[in-house]
């Protein structure tokens, strides 16, 4: 028998994407591990107790190589090129280390005046008064700019790369998600290329240095062993498409997330008006909270193991739900409330173990810049329509709102 999907065990009427979490503490409240269906993907299993969450994250028997999956067939699976998400030590290892030197804390703050400056040019576009969609026009653009920035996309190309990425993180539909694909490798393919030739000092610039850009699309050089050091033709473009799509879409979601929170919860706002500095406080709840990303990368069994008392099968499919996980009674009083004087540290909201997210000190600082300094100058921002009627976007991996209108009143 076909396992359920999530929305079938969801109450009649509940609309999962608005407010999954009751359904989370009912199903965790059963078992930590659960079989379920994934629209799209198949069966797996759903960890979603902290406890059993961070062991699966850590569990070596758990691998991201799709190869280990009982359904593989061929060397599909890969969005594009083959990436440190979708790899196991020691080639993780490898190409983590590859780009581990640029995301650390010292150099984040570095790119913090470059993130401030990015922030007060969106908020100085926006209308002196009325309403805004802080998606489109603040919380999209800003990790747009700066991983573009970083990586040295061209600004011309910036809409359009958003546009592919979107499409391949939150499908409308598999043929569009086909073509996305297919466009987004194309262009990542000549940009590449054209970084190759003429070196700039961005970090796909110093990437493409370490590949050979002109066996990308070549099948016999996708799987060659790379030189000491580098790259091979897959992992390069895997690489510089990793860093685009995770390098934003999450940061969107953390930016739009966290006011939504704040102006849910007008206690909470009030508390972080009196005291600017609980805004990191406040992202790292957030982060807790409603977790952007909401789920990990699917792993697969290499051998059969236990995991918190439920029997996994060399082949199976587990997926642990990090947004469950970081509501977890047994770790967190309160899971429900929102409070951003809580000690949220030990949250999910990055993952854990080797994958944890290299981006995260870049993801934090983006989040804090940008809800301090829009706080700073409109403090009678508002929701400028029902928050019950807004809606979110989700998929296997993430949830975010698609809008945020918001009143933005005087300056402050």
């Amino acid at each position: 028998m076909q396992a359920p999907a999530l929305a079938d065990l969801a109450p009649e009427g509940h609309d999962l994407a608005i407010d999954p979490y009751p359904l989370y503490a009912a199903l965790r409240a059963e078992s930590p591990v659960h079989r379920v269906s994934v629209p799209g993907s198949g069966e797996a299993w759903l960890v979603l107790a902290r406890d059993a969450a961070r062991v699966a994250l850590t569990d070596p028997r758990l691998r991201n190589d799709i190869r280990y999956s009982s359904s593989w067939q061929t060397d599909g699976g890969h969005a594009i090129g083959r990436n440190m998400l979708q790899s196991d030590p020691p080639q993780h290892t490898r190409l983590r280390r590859l780009v581990a030197g640029r995301f650390t804390h010292g150099r984040i703050a570095e790119l913090r005046p470059r993130i401030e400056a990015v922030a007060d040019d969106l908020l100085a576009a926006l209308p002196p008064q009325g309403t805004a969609d802080l998606v489109s026009q603040y919380a999209l653009p800003l990790p747009v700019a700066v991983i573009c920035d970083l990586l040295g996309v061209p600004t011309a190309d910036r809409a359009l790369f958003h546009t592919w990425s979107n499409e391949l993180v939150m499908p409308t539909s598999e043929e569009a998600a086909a073509s996305a694909g297919t466009a987004l490798t194309g262009y990542l393919t000549e940009l590449i290329d054209r970084k190759s030739k003429d070196p700039d000092g961005t970090l796909l610039s110093d990437l493409a240095l370490l590949g050979d850009p002109a066996l990308l699309g070549d099948p016999a050089a996708e799987a060659a062993p790379p030189e000491p050091g580098g790259l091979t033709a897959e992992e390069l473009l895997g690489m510089a498409f990793l860093i685009l799509v995770a390098g934003h879409e999450t940061t969107v979601d953390l930016i739009s997330g966290t006011l939504h929170a704040l102006l849910a919860h007008p206690d909470q706002l009030a508390l972080l008006r009196a005291d600017p500095g609980l805004t990191g406080g406040a992202v790292e709840e957030s982060l807790r909270y409603n977790s952007p990303v909401h789920a990990s990368a699917f792993r697969f069994a290499a051998e059969p193991l236990d995991l918190a008392g439920t029997r996994i099968a060399a082949g199976d499919t587990v997926q642990v739900s990090l947004a469950a996980a970081s509501r977890d009674p047994l770790h967190f009083p309160e899971p429900d409330r929102f409070d951003i004087r809580r000690r949220a540290q030990g949250h999910l909201g990055f993952g854990h173990g080797l994958h944890h997210c290299l981006g995260a000190p870049l993801a934090r600082a983006e989040a804090e810049i940008a809800v301090r300094r829009l706080l700073a100058q409109r403090p009678g921002l508002a929701f400028a329509a029902d928050p019950a009627a807004l809606t979110w976007r989700t998929s296997a991996l993430l949830r975010g709102l698609r809008e945020l209108p918001l009143s933005l009143g005087p300056f402050g």
